[in-house]
């Protein structure tokens, strides 16, 4: 059986303080928090900054300093950062994370690949921006993290290959449970994972109370899960208890375990995702 590939999602851009105590906001929380998971199983982080007044940030130097201070403790980690279209939509503010370099260069960058609504907002994401940013991270070297929503959003990515933006093998993230998109139920994963180009690898995660439900089946059928705060603040479905990210990595190590399944290192995911 195929190791589980675990993908961490500390921060996010909607939780708070007031949400939650637990989501790590500051450099120094979310590195605490990421070298925390990674001792617990997890192999790849997806990294949103902050800035001091707690809000989405694009600033370079912000994720600069998370990602040297992990790598001067966990070098093997695999590191992605976003390029998120919620908060900022201009090319020179979403790809300035893609210019870092040496020991700040991202080993991969989100790129989702179309737009999208939330609860209140939408992430914009036009086929010229999309096109961009892949273009971006192919002249970095900087591998696509695909995030999918929905069925158009695989259309698309069978589109920038076609185009030779992105290569294999293709990393996706699909992220179901969402208001206005594919929903946390067998039927709508089967279909999205179906569409999937070869060569691809694939993890999943539910969004808010369908976290650990989605996560569970893949443990079972997947490459690999995303967990973390960013995705869900609680851990149970009642809401009743305060998720922390290092239970929810527990949680998945505990029943990849009883399902008989290990849990891959960042060495070998690296050589999964040939990075």
């Amino acid at each position: 059986m195929k190791k589980l590939i675990i993908n961490l999602a500390p921060t996010g851009m909607i939780p708070t303080k007031e949400m939650t105590p637990y989501v790590p906001v500051r450099p120094e929380e979310i590195v605490r928090d990421v070298l925390e998971c990674a001792s617990l199983g997890a192999s790849m982080v997806h990294i949103h900054a902050r800035d001091d007044e707690g809000r989405p940030a694009y600033q370079p130097e912000i994720f600069r300093d998370i990602i040297t201070a992990i790598r001067r403790e966990k070098r093997e980690i695999i590191l992605a950062v976003t390029t998120s279209g919620r908060t900022y939509n201009e090319f020179e503010k979403r790809s300035a994370v893609l210019e870092l370099a040496d020991d700040a260069k991202p080993d991969m960058a989100s790129l989702t690949l179309s737009s999208v609504n939330f609860n209140k907002v939408a992430s914009v994401n036009s086929p010229e921006m999309i096109a961009a940013l892949a273009a971006k991270m192919r002249e970095r070297g900087i591998k696509p993290e695909l995030e999918i929503f929905d069925l158009g959003m695989i259309n698309f990515a069978h589109y920038l290959i076609r185009k030779e933006l992105i290569s294999p093998p293709y990393y996706f993230n699909i992220l179901l449970g969402n208001i206005a998109a594919a929903q946390a139920k067998l039927l709508h994963l089967g279909l999205l994972v179906s569409e999937l180009p070869e060569q691809s690898v694939w993890s999943v995660t539910g969004i808010g109370d369908a976290q650990c439900r989605m996560n569970a089946i893949g443990i079972i059928e997947g490459d690999g899960v995303r967990v973390g705060l960013e995705d869900n603040i609680w851990f149970d479905e009642e809401r009743t208890v305060l998720a922390t990210n290092a239970l929810l990595v527990e949680r998945i190590t505990t029943m990849a375990r009883v399902l008989g399944r290990e849990i891959a290192s960042p060495a070998e995911v690296r050589g999964i995702l040939k990075l």
